[in-house]
């Protein structure tokens, strides 16, 4: 979906391929969510989702089967959704969504990691509102009327079509994950999904520097770095000038 998805990967990019961090990433957020709605993925649709995605991003079964035993078990840690909020370089707005067991520590640690890259927190909702929260899929399909009217018929909100070369990307509200992907495989078969997430999308982009983008590459690093970090979205977008 062209340089919305792309701003919104980079997040994960400079330490996506630390496997001990992507793993405990998802076995926390499935131990979570089994543990909150049910460790079923059949009735439980948001253990669903991220089971799913945790397979396409290749996270082994042993992972998945762990957190989910764990989060039958009953006990283990209570975490909760924790969401910082901030200003790094040029003004860029950035979201850090957490996982923690230890607000104190984990606001401790956000903290650092803002102050090393001379960026600033902000308060709950400084910038969140300045973002979409949206589920985004991306398939080849060329027919956007054939699309919309499907989206439609299924009582779908859609947000927005983009074609990008014969790739269609669907935006809808978040809520209506499943309903869109539904909606989509019915009228169309078993499609390939190159993006099926739910993530936040900036209204609009701040374009910076390639230096601010050194200093902006720095913050997402040392955030991702963090144990209770789940994902880091921005609004930044490198000057080509």
């Amino acid at each position: 979906m062209g340089r919305t998805y792309e701003n919104r990967k980079a997040s994960m990019a400079k330490t996506g391929a630390m496997k001990t961090k992507l793993y405990s990433k998802y076995g926390k957020e499935i131990y979570v969510c089994a543990k909150n709605g049910g460790a079923e993925s059949e009735s439980n649709l948001s253990l669903r989702r991220l089971i799913d995605k945790a397979k396409k991003e290749q996270v082994p079964g042993h992972v998945i089967d762990k957190a989910l035993d764990k989060a039958r078990g009953g006990g283990g840690e209570d975490f909760a959704t924790v969401r910082y909020e901030g200003f790094g370089p040029a003004n860029t707005m950035i979201i850090v969504d957490c996982l923690t067991d230890n607000n104190n520590r984990t606001y401790g640690d956000v903290r650092t990691c803002f102050n090393k890259a001379k960026a600033k927190i902000g308060a709950q909702g400084s910038v969140a509102h300045m973002f979409d929260h949206r589920a985004v899929f991306s398939f080849q399909n060329n027919d956007e009327d054939a699309v919309f009217e499907a989206l439609m018929e299924a009582e779908v909100d859609v947000a927005d079509i983009e074609n990008d070369a014969g790739i269609l990307t669907v935006l809808a509200p978040h809520t209506d994950f499943f309903k869109t992907k539904t909606a989509l495989t019915e009228a169309f078969g078993e499609l390939h999904f190159e993006v099926e997430e739910i993530t936040f999308i900036p209204q609009t982009y701040n374009e910076i520097s390639s230096e601010d983008s050194e200093t902006l590459d720095k913050l997402v690093a040392l955030l991702n770095d963090c144990d209770d970090v789940q994902e880091v979205y921005h609004n930044a977008e490198i000057s080509r000038s």
